[in-house]
Order: C-alpha cells, then sequence, then structure tokens
C-alpha cells in the first residue's frame, strides 16, 4: 500500500502551520504594540489619553515622558491664598508616592473646554475638566473633579507633545 500524499499533506499541513507559529513571539503589526492602549503623542488628544494610562496604569515612566524637563505645576493654596508651585523633580515624586500609595486610579477627561494652539502649531494651551477617584492602600477613596489648565509643548509639528505647565484648577 502507498503513501497517499495527499491525505499525508491535509494532515501534516496543519502540524507545520502551528509549528510555525510562535505566541511568544506574534508577527510585527502596523503601527505600536500598545496601539489600542497608548494614544498618539502627536496629536493633542493621544497626548490625554497616554496622560490618562499613566495614572491608571500607576506608570511613572509613561508619565515621566510626557513632561518637559521645564515642567511647572501651579496649584492655588487656599489657606494661604497663593498661587504655589513646584518643578519637574518634585512633581515626579509626588505622582511617584500617589502611584506607589494607590491600589486604583481612575481618571476620566471630560470635553475640552478650550484649546488654542499658537507659535505655528507647537504650543497650546488646553483647559479640560476631569473626574479622579484614587483608591488608597488603606480603603480611603478620594474623589475630585476641576479643571487642568495646561500648556503643552512640541519641538516641530511632528515631534511630541509634552506637558510644561500644568495649573491645576480643581477642588480636591
Amino acid at each position: 500500500m502507498g503513501i497517499r500524499w495527499p491525505a499525508l499533506f491535509s494532515v501534516l499541513a496543519p502540524v507545520a502551520l502551528v509549528a510555525a507559529c510562535n505566541p511568544f513571539a506574534p508577527a510585527l503589526e502596523e503601527g505600536g504594540a500598545f496601539g489600542d492602549l497608548l494614544g498618539d503623542p502627536t496629536t493633542v488628544d493621544g497626548f490625554f489619553a497616554n496622560f490618562r494610562n499613566a495614572y491608571e496604569l500607576r506608570d511613572l515612566s509613561l508619565y515621566e515622558s510626557l513632561l518637559d524637563s521645564s515642567f511647572i505645576f501651579i496649584y492655588y493654596d487656599f489657606d494661604a491664598q497663593v498661587d504655589r508651585e513646584w518643578g519637574f523633580a518634585q512633581e515626579l515624586e509626588s505622582t511617584r508616592r500617589l502611584f506607589e500609595n494607590a491600589t486604583l486610579v481612575n481618571l476620566r477627561w471630560n470635553q475640552i473646554l478650550s484649546q488654542t494652539l499658537f507659535e505655528e502649531d507647537l504650543r497650546a494651551r488646553v483647559v479640560r475638566p476631569f473626574n479622579l477617584t484614587i483608591s488608597l492602600e488603606g480603603g480611603d477613596v478620594f474623589r475630585g473633579d476641576g479643571n487642568v489648565n495646561f500648556l503643552i509643548v512640541r519641538e516641530d509639528t511632528s515631534a511630541v507633545w509634552r506637558l510644561l505647565r500644568w495649573r491645576d484648577e480643581s477642588e480636591l
């Protein structure tokens, strides 16, 4: 009895296809591996998607990549009735402590209230409301909302947006 090549091929072909497929090294697809998760950082919407993801994933390296090295955070101290501010290093330390102590962070951006592009689209001022919920390890839950007033910058129109100045207009 001879070998039936078509029958043998129909059995071996699927085995060969499965053997050639490595689930631990998937084929490269168009776009980034995190295309559905991360936004396009060259767009304002992508910047905000990445900001939300950095907070919700509590990923300090992603968050740091969103900040300009000259970053300034400004908030109103209601007790002293003055504006206070801090820079890049203090922002990273403050955010690191938040991410380490939180068990869950939920940030929702609402409709942009104001967006102004200027300096040949290399700077943008964006005012946008948000809702923020932070759950801490001890079970405490903090909720806040308000507006961020962001000044974002980039080197050229194909570069990623970075946060230069954040004026916090929340009531946390």
